[in-house]
């Protein structure tokens, strides 16, 4: 059984006498702290803080992390505060405890919420310490070593909870074999039935395999030898987990996954990883398009090795992994090397290091973009699951994305500003759509422009949680600053039937407006006007209770000056031009959505008079509007090539095709277009009926 006096001779093989007296010091603390509390499973509530230092000595943490790890329950468990931690331990110890610690005080709608909010609570502290989330993974991974004493909804509950947040930051810190213990019992704790039948299978498998792994083994061993490389050679073991996954990810049979032999090749040196990779590529035939050099190029939580699969003899698909002692300690540790090597060379733990501190400072990016802690927890998770891609900027920086990127969140990693005002990319020196996925090696310029604003179309397609906080977090806030502005002309525009100006309102007016309408600012009466939660002239006739101002509607009309804004849209019954005679109603939650005058749809709305606004189009009306064209043909092989060849050569974008066959000798094809106004529109259509096969062409209607 562990004790502090085991765990103290433990210690004493690393840490200085005075360190590890204070850890003793804190688990006497937390030992009297803890008295009278019990585990599930019966046990003192104190050998569970014992076990979790322990596990921090197995990855030799220091002093004050072992301090955290006696304390890490006292703040939730018990009546002492941070402030008596301070005064006892620290200021540092005592902000690692808190930020271990739960936000066990506060109520919560949901399980959901309370699980966010602890995650969100720890990611920011873990930003501005690491070890937070050491000392929390360490906690988490003695919890999973004792969950038999729970019910199993409940094992399933965390199981779920650490399959999904903290064995995927294990993986990003870079501690694998932490990882693959959290996946493995996880796994064993969600599906217990497949993990017990799949263990059965891979110990009755492992007999066969050996003596063909032997072989294997034993012929690089000789090779290496030959070639005067000193080196160790171990056979490695898929986890059970792993296993699972590829099995119903690429919908393989046990036997085909367990066909491939997977082996690591441990060296001294950089340049005996390189010579080593020559070596097997001239015992075994290397496949091609298999070969990864993650020395030159890290994977983002630091990992470095060389990757090869060959063909054995009788067609036996071997992996290979080559990489220096070094790098085998932090592809097992991770992030906590940095602690272990702090006395030795650092240059690649420090590296390590650095590269998981940009990803805890991503972190407090993204939470400085999201209103919600589950909307924050959402966007860590897609930041933490998926593999990387490395691309190159115009000066040759590498720049660390998740697989699936596309140009739009190389933007946003570069910087905010620069997300927000892209405009279009090259990649490889060619034109390319933002929305083009990236792949490693590619060099990727973004154009950029002052005049723009993020599309909201590009969160159909970016992947990193930066560049989908971002985007929200901008057009939300236009949506706010729009509909404020939108609200406010309105209101002006109505209280001008009442011969009143907005601008010379007196302040008991004013306060008139916000205490009927239970705002706290004019801004947010501004706002839900423009919003179209409350008609303006209903807000104006506050004022005038008496006057009725519904007649005089439509004297100033609204005038439309461009294609863009977040709270004017362009109804698609009827997609109304700029020439085109309009209407406008306001919508809730939308703000002004823009009509032909001659539109069908608008019947049901002109009943309700307070609704529907004259509108105009300015004289300088800017950008381009959608609008919708019936093109009746003969059927003719390459007729619509040739169409979309003649609209394109107008200047003309093709929004979308539609080709309807009416019998084998004539077909209707309806174009959506992107148009300037009706004589652009005019000009394509005359262009099109120039066009052999063509019938007819009209605009179409709703």
């Amino acid at each position: 059984m562990l004790t502090i006096d085991t765990l103290s001779h433990r210690l004493s093989s690393y840490l200085e006498p005075d360190q590890v007296n204070r850890v003793k010091h804190a688990y006497f603390y937390a030992e009297q702290a803890h008295t009278g509390q019990f585990r599930r499973s019966g046990e003192p509530y104190i050998t569970h803080p014992l076990a979790v230092a322990n596990i921090l000595a197995s990855i030799h943490m220091d002093y004050q992390s072992l301090m955290v790890a006696m304390l890490h329950d006292v703040i939730e468990d018990t009546g002492i505060s941070k402030r008596a931690i301070a005064e006892q331990f620290g200021e540092s110890v005592a902000d690692i405890v808190d930020g271990v610690s739960k936000l066990a005080k506060i109520e919560y709608e949901t399980q959901a919420e309370k699980q966010a909010k602890n995650f969100q609570k720890m990611a920011l502290a873990m930003a501005k310490d690491l070890r937070v989330i050491v000392v929390k993974l360490s906690d988490r991974l003695h919890n999973m070593r004792t969950l038999g004493a729970l019910a199993p909804e409940k094992k399933r509950r965390i199981a779920k909870e650490t399959l999904e947040i903290y064995a995927p930051i294990a993986h990003r810190l870079g501690m694998n074999d932490w990882r693959v213990e959290f996946e493995d019992r996880c796994f064993a704790a969600m599906y217990p039935l497949r993990a017990s039948r799949l263990q059965a299978s891979l110990q009755k498998v492992r007999g066969n395999r050996k003596s063909l792994v032997e072989k294997i083994k034993e012929s690089i061993e000789i090779r290496l030898q030959r070639e005067g490389i000193n080196a160790l050679v171990i056979g490695r073991e898929k986890h059970l987990y792993s296993i699972y996954n590829k099995m119903r990810a690429k919908h393989k049979s046990f036997k085909e996954i367990m066909d491939v032999y997977a082996f690591r090749v441990v060296v001294d040196e950089i340049d005996t990883c390189y010579r080593t990779l020559g070596a097997i590529h001239n015992l075994y035939k290397p496949r091609p398009g298999e070969f990864k050099d993650y020395i030159a190029i890290p994977k983002e939580n630091g990992y470095q090795s060389l990757h090869t699969i060959v063909i054995g003899k009788q067609g036996v698909p071997i992996e290979v992994q080559i990489r220096t002692k070094e790098m085998d300690e932090l592809a097992s540790r991770g992030v906590a090397a940095h602690w272990l090597y702090k006395t030795h060379d650092e240059t690649n733990t420090k590296s390590n290091f650095d590269r998981a501190n940009r990803w805890t400072k991503r972190l407090l990016e993204i939470q400085s973009l999201t209103n919600s802690s589950v909307e924050f927890v959402e966007n860590v998770k897609i930041d933490l699951f998926r593999d990387e891609v490395y691309v190159f900027t115009p000066k040759g920086e590498i720049v660390e994305l998740p697989a699936g990127a596309t140009p739009v969140d190389f933007a946003y990693a570069v910087h905010t500003q620069v997300g927000n005002s892209t405009v279009a990319c090259r990649i490889n020196d060619r034109p390319a759509p933002l929305s083009q996925v990236l792949e490693s090696g590619e060099k990727v310029k973004i154009i950029t422009s002052e005049n723009t604003q993020p599309n909201p179309n590009w969160l159909n397609f970016v992947i990193t949680a930066k560049a989908r906080s971002a985007i929200r977090h901008y057009l939300k806030n236009q949506h706010h600053i729009e509909s404020v502005e939108l609200g406010k002309r309105m209101l002006a525009r109505a209280l001008m039937h009442l011969d009143i100006n907005l601008d010379e309102l007196n302040e008991d007016q004013l306060l008139h407006l916000k205490t009927i309408h239970g705002v706290d600012a004019m801004e947010d009466l501004y706002e839900s006007i423009g919003l179209g939660h409350q008609p303006a002239l209903t807000v104006a006739q506050t004022l005038q209770p008496n006057v009725d101002v519904h007649n005089a509607l439509g004297h100033t009309p609204i005038t439309i000056e461009s294609s863009d804004g977040v709270l004017i849209s362009f109804a698609r019954c009827c997609r109304p031009i700029p020439g085109d005679p309009i209407v406008s109603h306001t919508s809730t939650g939308k703000g002004i959505v823009v009509h032909r005058e001659t539109c069908k749809n608008l019947k049901d709305i002109k009943n309700k008079k307070e609704n529907i606004a004259a509108t105009n189009w300015a004289a300088n009306v800017t950008g381009e509007y959608l609008t919708e064209i019936r093109v009746e043909v003969k059927t003719e092989r390459g007729i619509i090539a040739e169409l979309a060849t003649r609209i394109a050569n107008t200047n003309t974008s093709i929004e979308g095709i539609q080709v309807d066959e009416r019998d084998a000798e004539h077909s209707v094809i309806n174009l959506v277009i992107a148009v300037t106004n009706r004589i652009h529109l005019a000009n394509v259509m005359r262009k099109v009926r120039t066009i052999r096969s063509v019938e007819r062409v009209v605009r179409a209607k709703n």
